[in-house]
């Protein structure tokens, strides 16, 4: 595992006992990783994906969510997450109470207000705040 995906899976293993990552995409890593630490993974996608045993895959589009899907997770994150993207993630995350996490594609700045963190690899991780 790439110690940006081991950085990412060790700063939310301390903040989630359960955590929904939106958009797994072919990118299981960090899913695996927190399952290996303990917290319940559920995966999204809006295609059928293949998930690491011990993580839950379920067919979802963030833009027009299931929210029972994210009901009664800690975290709802994304990795390289597009900037059209943040607003629909950060609400389906505000709709169940959990907190909302995510990562962007290099130069792309967060269109929502958030709190970023510099974790070691090179990788932001940007925590989604109530301002705005």
């Amino acid at each position: 595992m790439s110690k940006p995906d081991e950085a990412l899976a060790d700063r939310l293993a301390t903040v989630a006992a359960s955590a929904v990552e939106v958009g797994i995409g072919n990118r299981p890593t960090v899913a695996a990783a927190l399952r290996d630490r303990g917290v319940e993974v559920t995966a999204t996608d809006i295609e059928r994906r293949s998930v690491p045993e011990g993580v839950e895959f379920v067919l979802d589009d963030v833009t027009d969510p299931e929210p029972a899907v994210y009901e009664g997770t800690d975290v709802v994150y994304a990795r390289n997450l597009p900037p059209e993207l943040h607003r629909p993630v950060r609400s389906v995350a505000r709709t169940v109470g959990a907190t909302c996490w995510f990562t962007t594609l290099g130069g792309d700045p967060p269109v929502v207000p958030v709190d970023p963190e510099s974790l070691p690899g090179g990788v932001t991780l940007y925590r989604v705040t109530d301002r705005g």
